[in-house]
């Protein structure tokens, strides 16, 4: 997914923006040079979850679509296409596991195994942040305190590959996505999209 600039690369770290007074589950994405990366809706009101990816909030250029394998599950699988029908690869929730700690499985282009875990690395602090979020005032002094973060490992070996974390914002839910570790292009879509959705479903469960 290319940016603002006329190449192929991702300038990180990544800002992941989600407007808090809107009817409807909306994602901005930026690089680092506030070029446009992509912008990501929900489709509502259906059965089975779907999300598409545009270059801008124009709508004018689809980039993306992401859906469920199924209606709505807690373990659904979201496998994400190109306008052409290409697979771009996949991300499931970890069911029962992600009850206290997201816990994502990430599936690059063609792979049959998970080729990346995305987990909470500290679920504490953002049950902490829900709880506290939701009180007038202090929910506010929460937000420049406590900043939960999702960590994205490669599952052979383990070494850290891209990291998201909250960013404190008064008028809107912001996240930022930073590199870690190194990538091939493909993958590299993979994650970002599947960032795209985690966020999604955490912020549907609270």
């Amino acid at each position: 997914m290319p940016s603002a600039h006329n190449d192929q690369r991702m300038y990180y770290p990544l800002t992941f923006r989600f407007p808090i007074l809107s009817f409807t589950q909306e994602i901005y994405v930026t690089d680092a040079y506030s070029g446009a990366i992509c912008f990501a809706r929900e489709h509502v009101f259906q059965l089975r979850e779907k999300v598409e990816v545009f270059a801008d909030d124009t709508e004018r250029s689809l980039l993306a679509s992401i859906e469920a394998d199924r209606v709505i599950d807690w373990s659904a699988r979201y496998t994400f296409r190109a306008p052409d029908g290409r697979e771009l690869g996949s991300v499931g929730r970890r069911g029962m596991k992600s009850l206290w700690r997201a816990h994502y499985d990430v599936f690059a282009p063609g792979a049959r195994t998970p080729t990346f875990v995305i987990q909470e690395t500290n679920p504490f602090v953002k049950l902490l942040n829900d709880l506290v979020g939701e009180i007038p005032v202090l929910g506010l002094v929460t937000d420049f305190v406590l900043h939960p973060g999702y960590l994205a490992t490669r599952v052979d070996g383990g070494a850290p590959v891209m990291k998201l974390t909250k960013r404190p914002s008064f008028d809107e839910c912001r996240f930022v996505l930073a590199e870690k570790g190194p990538a091939t292009e493909g993958e590299q879509l993979a994650l970002l999209l599947s960032f795209l959705m985690m966020n999604l479903l955490e912020r549907d469960r609270g």
